[in-house]
């Protein structure tokens, strides 16, 4: 009985323990459904709260656009650029309690800043009619990869144009940069992360635009055009001259980036066409220039100078005797008688000495002037010559008549060295020949022959050779072949001859053959 008493008080009191833990779980469980229902009303509150914001746009019938998934990385920031909008707008969703939105006004885009994971909606209404403009749909997830995706920020920050995301449990890089030479970096960068990472990013095409600007800038030919067409430069345009051509494709190289070689076209999954000419297309043709201006003509005025000079002395005593015998016999006859008579007799002549003295100069002076056009850089001859005659016996004994020539003959090529120096440039070739005597009835022909190369100033003159020849002969005692007594002679002759040659060039620079027509007509009185 007792026994059964103490059982009845132990189960009377773990009854009552139960029960008073059932209260206690229940007031619990109160209090967290009154947390939930106090959660779930403020993030109800918060999702109902809408935020109105003014744009720089002008859409005044915004239509709808389809909805558009986001997908952020918890811990990364990201900018949406966003479409043309209302004026005033507003922006509400579910998106609130894991993503912060700022907007910017001035460059239209949306800010997301993920907080925690979560799925939800943003949508943008115009508050003028309160229609749905935007739909966004925003996934916030957390990753292994986020370490690699503030990595690259941190390494590629400086290079603008480039978006780093993860898709797919990968780290993809995308966007466009302005030069090969960024799109280089960013592949060195991300072979340091192995697998993990891949690259889409493709060179901006304006790029190409702005390095044909200063391309064209440096080339600085109006007539020259620079485009730029899938990572090439090309050039168009006409210019004067091969040498302008090369000239602009050699600037243009200067400019052109590093070729940057897609993998898909170096493993071969894709067939790429090779950079032609360093990327460089020079489609630049040479117009066909203006003629030429006919060559200007050069007179030439030829002086040729020859003096001569002749000197003798002589002086001369001589006694030389003779005696000759006239010594005969006549036979006479006659009235009174005959007979024959002998006579002796006997001359001397040239009894008396002789003194002779003779001195005479010579004094000749040949002058020959001649002038003729030739064309600059051709050659121009000119002849003033006389055949003189003289006998000659042919084979058969017949007398005949041959001619020898004797005069000027000249010939020179003139070169213009510049429009602006007025130097001419002469190649020479003068030949004089001249009779001075006839030894045994053939003439004696004397010639000066000059071949040079020189160059004179417009409209001055240059002797341009010079051959002087000196003679001297002296004579003494020349007994003459007579017989005489005897021969007292004392004699002496000097001779002495000097020959100087000379020949003087002017050159003219004209633009036409008739220029000194009005001078040659005044001179000879010509009518017309």
């Amino acid at each position: 009985m007792a026994m059964f008493k103490n059982l009845l008080v132990v189960f009377l009191l773990l009854s009552f323990q139960f029960s008073l833990a059932q209260d206690a779980g229940a007031d619990d469980a109160g209090v967290d459904e009154a947390n939930t229902e106090n959660e779930d009303k403020l993030a109800a509150d918060k999702s109902s709260a809408d935020t109105y914001v003014e744009t720089d746009g002008n859409e005044l019938n915004a239509t709808y656009r389809q909805a558009e998934y986001i997908n952020l990385t918890y811990g990364i920031e990201e900018d949406k650029k966003l479409p043309s909008l209302p004026k005033m707008i507003r922006y509400d969703g579910s998106y609130k309690g894991f993503v912060k939105i700022e907007f910017n006004k001035k460059l239209n885009l949306f800010r997301f800043k993920p907080i925690k994971e979560g799925f939800g909606t943003l949508v943008i209404y115009d508050k003028k009619n309160n229609k749905k403009v935007v739909e966004y749909r925003i996934s916030v997830r957390k990753n292994t990869l986020d370490k690699v995706v503030i990595e690259l920020k941190g390494m590629l920050s400086d290079i603008d144009g480039i978006a780093i995301k993860i898709i797919n449990n990968k780290v993809v890089i995308d966007g466009q940069v302005l030069t090969p030479k960024d799109l280089m970096r960013i592949k060195n960068v991300i072979r340091q992360f192995g697998d993990k990472v891949d690259s889409i990013v493709s060179v901006n095409p304006m790029a190409y635009s702005k390095i044909c600007q200063f391309i064209m800038s440096d080339i600085n030919n109006p007539e020259i055009e620079c485009r730029a067409r899938h990572e090439k430069i090309i050039l168009q345009g006409q210019v004067g001259s091969e040498a302008e051509k090369i000239q602009a494709e050699i600037i243009a190289k200067i400019y052109m980036p590093p070729v940057y070689v897609d993998p898909s076209c170096s493993d071969g999954s894709i067939k790429c066409p090779k950079p032609m000419n360093d990327g460089v297309i020079n489609m630049i043709s040479v117009k066909e220039g203006a003629p030429p201006p006919p060559k200007k003509l050069v007179q030439m005025n030829i002086h040729y100078v020859e003096l001569k000079k002749d000197y003798s002395k002589s002086f001369r005593f001589e006694w030389a005797p003779k005696i000759s015998d006239e010594t005969g016999v006549k036979a006479a006859t006659g009235d009174t008688g005959g007979g024959v008579v002998t006579s002796l007799t006997a001359v001397v002549s040239n009894l008396l000495p002789k003194l002779n003295s003779a001195k005479t100069h010579g004094h000749a002076r040949v002058l020959e002037s001649t002038s003729f056009m030739v064309r600059d850089g051709e050659k121009g001859s000119i002849s003033q010559t006389i055949d003189e005659p003289y006998s000659v016996i042919g084979q058969n004994g017949n007398q005949g008549t041959a001619f020898t020539p004797t005069g000027l003959k000249a010939s020179i090529t003139p070169t213009i060295s510049g429009d602006k120096s007025g130097t001419v440039e002469m190649r020479l070739e003068f030949q004089v020949s001249q009779k001075v005597g006839v030894v045994g009835g053939n003439p004696v022909v004397s010639k000066n022959e000059l071949n040079t190369v020189i160059a004179v100033r417009d409209r001055q003159s240059a002797a341009v050779g010079g051959l002087i020849k000196n003679s001297t002969d002296t004579n003494y005692n020349r007994d003459p072949a007579t017989a005489a007594l005897f021969n007292a002679l004392a004699a002496k002759g000097t001779a002495r001859n000097q020959n100087q040659f000379v020949v003087f060039v002017t050159p003219k620079i004209i633009t036409s053959a008739s220029a000194d027509s009005e001078k040659i007509k005044a001179k000879f009185k010509m009518p017309y």
